[in-house]
């Protein structure tokens, strides 16, 4: 999952940093309010965490003009400001949450795995993964428009990797590592993803040339 980190305290952002990276997440950090501005419309970013008090564009004014531009992002700030008032302005300009420094990195973890599990979740078990498809994480099935998808248990598995990657790409050997679990023809292994992808509305799965693939919302 890839993070936008804005945040001017050059030790705080790299502590940051590595620890969401050390869990998985792929960060890039900013310390002028200006330049992570420019790397949103730059990039496909799942959740912002933003500091306020930063050089250029404050994270308050950064989150309001994205919120006019029609982002949707989901953001957390994370500031020292502790005035009510800063609260009901960071939920105004459309924030998801809103965190108090000094904090916990594992609060931080938590506060973030709590936000994309209310973007990304309808209930508890029901993934909307584009109008009219859902996939039920307890069931593991599929539907589109309320007719029932039948996946082999690769496509399944496909599947299942690419959303517990979500908006991260997922290369072919990360594929063959996690689901075959030795040495696959990468030929083969695209040919299973592309048979999922038929199965799928268009651009459900998309292709990074060179890369690998990712669902992205």
């Amino acid at each position: 999952m890839k993070v936008l980190l804005l945040e001017d305290e050059y030790a705080l952002r790299i502590s940051i940093e590595e620890f969401l990276e050390d869990i998985g997440y792929d960060v890039d950090g900013y310390g002028n309010g200006d330049e992570a501005y420019e790397a949103v419309y730059e990039k496909s970013y799942a959740i912002l965490l933003l500091d306020v008090n930063v050089p250029g564009m404050n994270g308050f004014d950064l989150l309001g003009t994205l919120r006019k531009d029609g982002n949707k992002t989901p953001a957390i700030f994370l500031t020292s400001m502790t005035d009510i008032q800063d609260l009901q302005e960071g939920y105004k300009k459309g924030c998801c949450d809103y965190i108090r420094k000094p904090f916990d990195l594992d609060e931080l973890q938590l506060r973030m795995m709590q936000v994309c599990k209310n973007v990304l979740h309808e209930d508890e078990d029901i993934l909307t993964l584009a109008e009219g498809l859902r996939y039920d994480l307890k069931q593991f099935t599929l539907t589109y428009n309320d007719k029932h998808v039948l996946l082999s248990k690769t496509e399944k598995d496909i599947l299942n990797m690419l959303l517990n990657h979500y908006n991260q790409v997922v290369s072919i050997a990360m594929f063959q590592d996690e689901i075959w679990g030795e040495y696959v023809d990468p030929a083969n292994i695209r040919v299973q993803i592309n048979n999922l992808r038929k199965k799928l509305p268009k651009d459900v799965i998309q292709n990074r040339r060179g890369l690998g693939y990712v669902i992205e919302r």
